[in-house]
């Protein structure tokens, strides 16, 4: 009987066991298990007692190149110190694994363990913490560029709107907003130039989900999958968003805002017209991830992409910050 063919598969974590003994601890035993499925599949991997993290990349998701890169990246931030969950070799020193899964080729990076946990909310003085490890970062990756994608404005706004066409019907007040914010986000960037704005190699991703805090309130910084190029303001943007929508409380949230600004300033500068940009660039970035969502509908986003959770989104989420920031958006 043939093998009927499939777009997505969970691979087994008993082979990705014995998968990763043979190539990295020969001499050892090695345990897996799954952490998570989603756009990439997540094993916790245990040898000689010691954890580590392997990523199984979805089939189609990343060439070789852009892991290369990533893997790149990485390193060079652990050799200046940035505290990040970084890529080991194996026993041939290769960093990038090739798996015959059922769809087809998928790669894999076995990464170091980020020790203690994610805390949806946590005290100020970690968000101080934060921005300075994202400050450090950026000083690293600031006028660098890695062979990835290129976060412009375009990029960021403008596919959302497409992919949302198959949930919703252009007439609701929710893709009548998205229109009207696409508008306001394309002349509000095409007015800010380029003059003080920092470019280099951002995360695109930094939140409490990719932070691990040690007992000892160490944080690491991990999750690198969506690194690219692109103005630096684009983290400290979506740190700040997704501060906002975890702190239900307004006292709260500013509080922790400007502790975690002031943790980036200690180590390096937010230009002023960053600064500006910060709301708006914001909000492009939910247009981005809300567009991911609805490009990976096939295999993983299924599981709660319909039009109610999107209309939720677009108007609790994407709405509200934009209300919260008093961004004049035109009427279409």
């Amino acid at each position: 009987m043939d093998i009927f063919p499939v777009t997505s598969s969970i691979l087994s974590a008993a082979g990705i066991a014995h998968f990763v003994k043979a190539r990295y601890w020969p001499g050892n035993a090695v345990t897996a298990s799954i952490v998570k499925t989603g756009i990439n599949h997540t094993y916790l991997v245990i040898a000689g007692g010691v954890r580590y993290i392997f990523r199984v990349y979805s089939f189609n998701w990343r060439t070789e190149l852009e892991i290369a890169e990533e893997i790149r990246l990485l390193n060079l931030l652990k050799e200046n110190d940035v505290p990040v969950s970084y890529p080991i070799a194996d026993t041939r020193s290769i960093y990038i694994q090739q798996l015959n899964a059922p769809e087809g080729l998928r790669y894999a990076v076995l990464f170091s363990f980020a020790p203690g946990e994610k805390m949806l909310q946590f005290p100020a003085q970690l968000h101080w913490q934060a921005g300075a490890i994202m400050a450090k970062f950026h000083k690293v990756s600031c006028n660098l560029e890695l062979s990835r994608v290129q976060y412009s404005t375009g990029s960021l706004i403008e596919p959302c709107y497409s992919f949302l066409r198959q949930f919703l019907q252009e007439d609701t007040e929710e893709m009548i907003f998205i229109r009207s914010l696409q508008q306001y986000l394309r002349e509000t960037f095409g007015k800010a130039g380029e003059h003080g704005l920092r470019k280099g190699i951002v995360h695109l991703d930094i939140w409490f989900d990719n932070l691990s805090i040690s007992d000892n309130e160490k944080i690491t910084l991990f999750d690198f999958d969506f690194c690219g190029n692109g103005g630096l303001y684009l983290d400290i943007a979506y740190y700040i968003l997704q501060l906002y929508s975890t702190e239900t409380v307004e006292s709260q949230y500013l509080l922790k805002r400007d502790q975690f600004i002031d943790g980036y300033e200690s180590v390096t500068r937010i230009t002023e017209e960053e600064r500006t940009l910060l709301p708006a660039a914001g909000a492009a970035i939910y247009l981005f991830y809300l567009g991911v969502q609805c490009a990976r509908f096939d295999n993983w986003s299924n599981v709660f992409v319909n039009d109610v959770y999107l209309k939720r989104f677009i108007m609790l989420r994407v709405k509200r910050w934009c209300d919260f920031n008093r961004m004049p958006l035109p009427t279409l």
